[in-house]
């Protein structure tokens, strides 16, 4: 993929303050996805707010934290918006939130994780929810990213897709 274009890839989730953030953050470090990829999130229903501790997270990690926003997926079903090649849905099913299905023709996968917002607790309880979305999602990031994605097509593609989506 040497020289192609960057892939557009968008995460979703129900509030976009947090996991889908994240997300866009890591995919769209050179260091951690080569350069390969343009990364973009939205939620269904936006909490109009990016969570303080997604921003504290990035920035321990060295990460750039300027710039988010909390948006709605709609953004990116207009007809002027980006083409997207994937589109990730991050929010856990197994606490039964509704997660975002997405029109058109991306490659989709769920790789869902425990929502780090929603932890009740101590300000270290939170901090550490926080923290370990992040790595979850730094890994399976870097996952994706080292696929030999000029080779994969189809089936073979969603197969290591879903297969990212289910590593801790």
């Amino acid at each position: 993929m040497s020289g192609a274009p960057p892939l557009n890839v968008l995460f979703l989730c129900t509030g976009n303050s947090a996991r889908s953030i994240l997300a866009e953050a890591l995919i769209n470090h050179p260091a951690i996805s080569g350069g390969k990829f343009t990364g973009f999130s939205a939620g269904s229903q936006p909490t109009g707010v990016v969570h303080p501790l997604a921003l504290e997270t990035l920035e321990h990690h060295r990460l750039p934290s300027d710039g988010f926003r909390s948006k709605s997926w709609e953004e990116f079903a207009q007809s002027n918006s980006p083409k997207m090649d994937f589109v990730f849905t991050v929010c856990d099913q197994a606490a039964a939130e509704v997660c975002p299905v997405w029109p058109g023709q991306p490659m989709t996968a769920h790789w869902g994780i425990p929502d780090p917002a929603a932890v009740q607790g101590t300000d270290e309880e939170q901090r550490r929810a926080f923290r370990e979305a992040f790595l979850t999602l730094r890994r399976r990031i870097e996952l994706f990213a080292a696929l030999p994605l000029d080779k994969l097509r189809g089936l073979a593609l969603k197969e290591r897709l879903d297969q990212i989506g289910s590593r801790p």
